[in-house]
């Protein structure tokens, strides 16, 4: 199976190629590579490599930041999956499309299913949801696109590093506590995503996260006490919650995005591991070093 990852340099991508089958002929292309937003690339290195499969786990995840530059958001979430699928099309390849629970408005008091209603609320979660519409539209029923949500990992810049490092800086941390979701290991992700790849049979949008919910407090209280012991943070460090309110940010986030994730558990994927128990085996790396 020759597979092609974009985004390779990313927490995700680097999770895919470290988990990644025996048997997969891999190329991987980091942004440095191959910019999914230059159409021209994108057919060129598609049709160069001939993959069996395109993972693309390439993305513009700066969900502030795309509020002033909506345009280069649009480009890597919206147009980049259009040309990775049309290129995929032309040379008879499978596409994973790897997306997100922002494209919810989190308006819901149930998990989240993937025929539910999409209404991002930032530019973000429009231009995540308009590239999933663009993958299914080009290569309808070769493509999957898998939502997934709070991805961390030991490496790249997620939640759990960002907090290992304030709680390390300073003696307490406020952490917004009415925002909830689910905490996802890049790891798992990955893993769910080659399974994927070997599944020629199933296809459109699907979910998959850790089990469990937490807040974003919740999440930090897990990583203060998981990560003292390993000496990664100090042991008396305080978390304190906050509300939305009380920390103002460019973009809106969905108070609720837990998504549900029976289509794949039912169809024999993987079955699903509690997000606290995730976290211990990414602190347990970072701690490593």
């Amino acid at each position: 199976m020759k597979v092609l990852i974009t985004g390779a340099g990313g927490q995700l991508g680097r999770a895919l190629a470290a988990c990644a089958p025996a048997d997969a002929q891999l190329t991987l292309a980091t942004h440095a590579d191959l910019d999914i937003s230059d159409a021209e690339a994108v057919a060129d290195r598609v049709r160069s490599v001939r993959p069996d499969v395109v993972i693309n786990a390439a993305a513009y995840t700066a969900v502030d930041r795309a509020e002033s530059e909506p345009d280069l958001a649009r480009r890597i979430n919206t147009d980049g999956p259009r040309y990775l699928a049309h290129a995929a099309a032309g040379c008879g390849a499978r596409l994973l499309h790897v997306s997100t629970d922002f494209v919810f408005d989190g308006e819901s008091s149930r998990p989240y299913r993937p025929e539910s209603p999409a209404a991002p609320l930032n530019t973000y979660g429009r231009t995540k949801r308009d590239g999933e519409v663009a993958v299914l539209d080009e290569l309808a029923d070769r493509a999957v696109v898998l939502r997934t949500s709070w991805v961390h990992s030991a490496v790249g810049h997620n939640f759990v590093r960002t907090m290992v490092r304030l709680m390390n800086e300073r003696r307490a941390v406020r952490v917004v506590a009415d925002q909830v979701g689910a905490p996802t290991a890049a790891g798992s992700v990955a893993g769910v995503l080659w399974k994927l790849a070997q599944r020629d049979d199933i296809h459109g949008i699907h979910h998959w996260t850790d089990a469990g919910v937490a807040s974003w407090y919740d999440f930090a209280v897990a990583i203060a006490e998981e990560s003292a012991p390993l000496g990664l943070v100090p042991h008396d460090v305080t978390v304190e919650p906050i509300a939305t309110s009380e920390y103002p940010t460019p973009a809106r986030r969905p108070a609720y995005s837990v998504l549900d994730c029976d289509t794949l558990v039912r169809r024999g994927i993987a079955q699903r591991v509690h997000w606290r128990r995730n976290l211990r085996l990414v602190l347990g790396e970072l701690a490593r070093g």
